[in-house]
């Protein structure tokens, strides 16, 4: 006999999602004493969860689906449609495998180094007091488009970038903000899409091992090549989280600022870079959910689960949840020490396995960047923190320093 699963009160708790935004989650599974409830979305009956055995389940194929569990809201705006976020089975293994093809050292140390070339030329130039945020969108759109193969000119460099922020900051958005969003994916699609159909007619030739070249040339499991229009998608979600790790290098510096202790450590070598970026992965918000669909009818810990079930997995809470972390709530990277890695207690971007499943590919290229990062903005540059507003909202998707974290006197050591 089935446990009825604790279940919100209401006809609906999406404002209150958007109201509480990070902690939504988090809070009702600490009220209603579960690691999962239920509750209503956008008119819909939705399971959420969280935990480690949680996690697991939820990446378990057997068991869930993507297909239809993104709202379009986000498919029009943070995704796109018919990318790899929404397949399942042997489609989504063989288009991950398409992403995975370039994640091999030597192209994510080529990546780097482009990173580590942008940031030089970028704070070279910059005004005695500059705002971060804006800053690492641009450092980073000009290191992923040439690492991507996607041709960048200059005079196009603000136009794109602030595309591919606005796919990433509008998702969530309601209004003019939205509609903003929407364009700039439109806009966005139509750029790339013109470019895979020139390198389908050899009128640009990108370097082999680069997404557009590989992207624009890969075949599905018919043997047939993605229509143009997706290859666009799929190249965007190289670039776009690309330029969403800016959140992560905000957070980093931050980070540096905020805990001197743990900087001096890392400093003098006592920590990790490694341990420095996961502890940031960890402790700031990234994302808050991660959604799915039940596959088919299933019991699971003595609960119902109702094939076509929305199920959102909690990400931020698993990472702050004290029976997997000691202390969640402080700063410590030094509890990565020694780490064994586990693919469902520590999830940001997802959980599960990156090569095969639906955790997210470019993984080791966000912790890369994110030690460029440090090494930047420890070793080879002075800068002063002035006074602003470094609070960060966890109702805001996603969540920023307010001020944009605005760093003065740039300078070489």
């Amino acid at each position: 006999m089935t446990r009825p699963i604790p279940k919100e009160q209401g006809l609906d708790h999406s404002l209150a999602f958007l109201r509480e935004g990070y902690l939504y989650v988090p809070n009702r599974r600490k009220s209603f004493q579960s690691n999962l409830f239920e509750t209503r979305l956008l008119g819909e009956r939705a399971i959420c969860l969280g935990g480690a055995e949680a996690a697991a389940l939820f990446y378990d194929a057997d068991k869930f689906v993507r297909q239809d569990a993104a709202p379009k809201r986000l498919l029009k705006t943070l995704f796109g449609e018919d990318g790899v976020q929404t397949l399942d089975g042997a489609a989504h293994a063989h288009r991950k495998k398409m992403f995975m093809s370039l994640m091999f050292p030597g192209n994510i140390e080529r990546l780097t180094r482009l990173v580590s070339r942008e940031w030089e030329r970028a704070l070279d130039a910059a005004e005695d007091e500059t705002m971060l945020y804006g800053m690492a969108q641009e450092v980073l759109m000009r290191a992923v488009c040439e690492w991507a193969g996607v041709p960048l000119g200059e005079h196009e460099v603000k136009q794109r970038t602030d595309e591919m922020r606005l796919l990433f900051e509008s998702g969530t958005s309601l209004g003019p903000k939205h509609i903003r969003g929407r364009a700039a994916r439109s806009s966005a699609e139509s750029w790339v899409r013109e470019m895979v159909e020139e390198v389908r007619t050899n009128r640009l030739l990108p370097n082999e091992q680069t997404a557009l070249y590989e992207f624009s040339w890969h075949r599905d499991e018919a043997g047939e090549l993605l229509p143009a229009d997706v290859v666009a998608v799929e190249v965007i979600n190289i670039i776009r989280p690309t330029v969403a790790v800016s959140i992560y290098v905000l957070f980093t510096v931050l980070a540096l600022h905020q805990f001197p202790g743990a900087r001096a450590r890392l400093a003098y070598g006592e920590t990790d870079s490694t341990w420095f970026v996961q502890e940031v992965r960890r402790f700031y918000p990234f994302f808050p959910v991660t959604a799915a669909r039940v596959k088919q009818d299933f019991e699971w810990d003595g609960f119902a689960f109702e094939q076509g079930t929305l199920v959102l997995l909690d990400l931020y809470g698993t990472n702050h949840d004290p029976s997997l972390w000691t202390e969640p709530e402080q700063f410590n990277p030094d509890r990565f020490k020694g780490w064994t890695e586990s693919p469902f207690t520590f999830i940001p971007q997802g959980g599960g396995d990156v090569d095969f499943g639906h955790r997210c590919a470019g993984e080791h290229v966000t912790i890369a960047i994110m030690r460029e990062t440090i090494d930047v903005f420890l070793n080879r540059y002075r800068y002063e923190v002035p006074s602003q507003d470094l609070s960060y909202s966890f109702v805001d998707l996603p969540s920023l320093p307010k001020s944009g974290l605005v760093l003065k006197q740039v300078e070489r050591k």
